[in-house]
């Protein structure tokens, strides 16, 4: 997937299943897999979305997707017809960009991270780079439809 201006898509009912999940779970952060399809321009379309349980060992300030419960949402998301098009989680505390952790656990290339922020409530969405310049999240617009 190529493209200068990166997009994420996400329907109004995602995110607001999305915010409801980020506030439920608070003080902890919560996470999810997002499944879709990539369409030119860079943009990509969530057409789904998968809560996952957080197992990380400090949850209110780290997020991690247990391993076996991830392999079972690609293969849904395959029988589907569908492609992990991103990953969520929330920050209860913090700004809604990727933290230093967030940077040194990324490992989906061209892949979308929206990321909740509850205090105060927004929304960002960065796409993750590993190219010629480097390794790095870059800041991509978030559509509603």
């Amino acid at each position: 997937m190529t493209g200068s201006d990166p997009e994420l898509i996400v329907p109004t009912e995602i995110r607001d299943a999305i915010l409801e999940h980020a506030r439920e779970g608070a003080p902890e952060e919560i996470c999810g897999i997002f499944g879709g399809d990539f369409e030119p321009e860079g943009r990509s379309r969530v057409h789904s979305q998968y809560p996952a349980e957080n197992i990380a060992e400090t949850p209110r300030t780290r997020y991690r997707i247990d391993p076996e419960e991830q392999l079972e949402v690609f293969e849904r998301l395959e029988d589907r017809g569908e492609e992990i098009v991103g990953f969520y989680h929330s920050h209860p505390r913090g700004p809604p960009q990727p933290s230093a952790t967030d940077e040194t656990q990324a490992t989906w290339p061209d892949r979308s991270y929206l990321i909740v922020s509850l205090e105060p409530l927004e929304i960002g969405s960065w796409r993750w780079r590993e190219d010629a310049a480097g390794e790095r999240f870059e800041s991509e617009r978030l559509a509603l439809e």
